[in-house]
């Protein structure tokens, strides 16, 4: 019975590891992402991260992750779903 608790905790210490592997702790950085980059982002579609890249072009770069709501198709509800796969770098101090 020891033995059985000892292995599913080693299983579970694989599994969490490889999915954090797969999962990956990188970010895409929406002031640089281009729409490819930014359709590897669960939640992003094709649509979406042309929108993205418009509006910076359009706006500037982003001054934060929640400066994502003004672009269309990123609504409260999105933002948080993407929020732990997208970051703000590149030049953020120039607008929104």
């Amino acid at each position: 019975m020891k033995i059985r608790k000892i292995m599913a905790s080693i299983c579970l210490a694989i599994m969490m590891g490889t999915s954090a592997v797969f999962a990956g702790d990188s970010h895409v950085d929406v002031n640089t992402a281009t729409v490819e980059q930014l359709q590897t982002v669960n939640g992003i579609g094709k649509k979406t991260a042309a929108e993205i890249v418009a509006y910076r072009e359009a706006h500037g770069p982003f001054k934060s992750v929640d400066a994502l709501v003004h672009v269309k198709g990123i609504g409260e509800k999105k933002l948080e779903q993407i929020r732990g796969s997208v970051e703000v770098g590149g030049d953020a101090n120039s607008a929104n």
